[in-house]
């Protein structure tokens, strides 16, 4: 809205506004002082409404090094979503169709988390016990929402880009049909149907691997800042013809814009942390972590990026990657287990690493995987 009502004043003429850097370093800090201003009265609340966390795990030992955690406020996660949609709806240019969809994505699964946190907070407060919804259902709107997402960004692609991939053999395809891949210019080339299918499970597995690493202070958010701001590079770099020229990289039009939501999440995130850190004031829930991973996955997408999203993500990708191992082999071996405790970030903190200890040695891994994603860019 500020940007709109900007470009009317200054009709003609170029100012920084115009530039998506500059707005989406606006869009950061403002998402930062929101959550920073705003935090402290929305704890109070959840304290009022008595929405605290009950962290409740299938191993003794861990809930015992956990019971410190237990009436911390949750659903923090609504704050980080109003900070991301405000900045989002300020800085943006709203006519840009990427963004609009990045505005459903948020709003759909915002709304699916809201939902689980508040059932696990109340539907269980006769017996003690936590009912959200079942994974089943928590799926069925995700790969929903992946394919609605994926049939419009397809069909928008087929409408309005005029510009061909020339990383492509005599320039045949589009360049939102081909996905790209780290190491390799030419990409490959997709279908409908495989556009679908790659959408649904970007979507979803972000979605799910995020929520997954949200189980110590501050481990999901800073994970989540520094995988946006790596998108926010990526964003840039494909959405501006000229660079992605010179890096080889496909172009895909009018991305560029979402450097501006890459760059609120960034700020939201380092906001919300300043409240999260250990020991935590409040936590994002899943009504945080799921549209925080799925506008990940989304800008990974719309960038033609999937792939560099395992790279970028990497500690999203060990997460969800020791929770399917362990429940694989449990089941295989009718009890065995192959972690302590899965996601691994519990099996570290079970072998004797404190919680502060855990996240930032995490963090250091989430900053290594962020520059292997950034050093690929060059070395295609």
């Amino acid at each position: 809205m500020l940007y709109h009502l900007l470009h009317r004043i200054f009709e003609g003429k170029h100012y920084a506004y115009e530039n998506v850097l500059f707005r989406g370093a606006c869009a950061a800090v403002f998402a930062f002082l929101i959550i920073l201003t705003l935090a402290p009265g929305m704890i109070r609340r959840l304290i009022k409404w008595k929405l605290g966390d009950r962290p409740e795990f299938d191993h003794a030992s861990l809930n015992e090094l956990t019971r410190d955690k237990a009436n911390v406020p949750t659903m923090g996660g609504m704050l980080m979503l109003a900070a991301v949609a405000v900045a989002v709806l300020l800085l943006s240019d709203l006519t840009n169709f990427y963004v609009r969809m990045s505005l459903v994505c948020l709003v759909w699964l915002g709304a699916l988390g809201a939902a689980d946190d508040w059932l696990k907070l109340t539907a269980g407060q006769q017996d003690g016990s936590r009912h959200g919804l079942r994974t089943v259902e928590k799926l069925l709107f995700q790969i929903g929402l992946g394919i609605v997402l994926g049939y419009f960004i397809f069909k928008h692609g087929g409408h309005n880009y005029a510009v061909m991939s020339p990383l492509v053999q005599e320039g045949t395809i589009p360049a939102y049909k081909i996905l790209s891949v780290p190491f390799y210019k030419t990409g490959l080339p997709l279908s409908a149907i495989a556009f679908m299918v790659v959408t649904v499970f970007v979507m979803t597995g972000t979605s799910n691997a995020v929520n997954l690493t949200d189980g110590m202070d501050g481990l999901a958010a800073g994970c989540v800042a520094v995988c946006a701001l790596v998108f926010a590079v990526l964003s840039y770099v494909v959405g501006t013809e000229d660079v992605a020229a010179k890096l080889l990289m496909l172009h895909v039009p009018k991305t560029d814009e979402l450097v501006i939501l890459c760059g609120a999440i960034m700020g939201a995130c380092m906001g919300f942390l300043w409240y999260n850190c250990h020991p935590a004031k409040v936590f994002m829930g899943d009504t945080g972590s799921l549209p925080l991973g799925g506008l990940i996955g989304f800008v990974a997408v719309v960038t033609r990026q999937e792939l560099m999203l395992f790279i970028a993500g990497g500690v999203f990708v060990i997460e969800a990657l020791s929770v399917m191992m362990q429940v694989g082999y449990f089941k295989w071996t009718g009890g065995r287990r192959i972690f302590r405790c899965a996601p691994i970030h519990h099996h570290f903190h079970l072998g004797g690493w404190s919680e502060p200890q855990t996240v930032v040695r995490f963090w250091l891994l989430s900053a290594m995987f962020a520059f292997a994603a950034l050093a690929t860019i060059k070395l295609r």
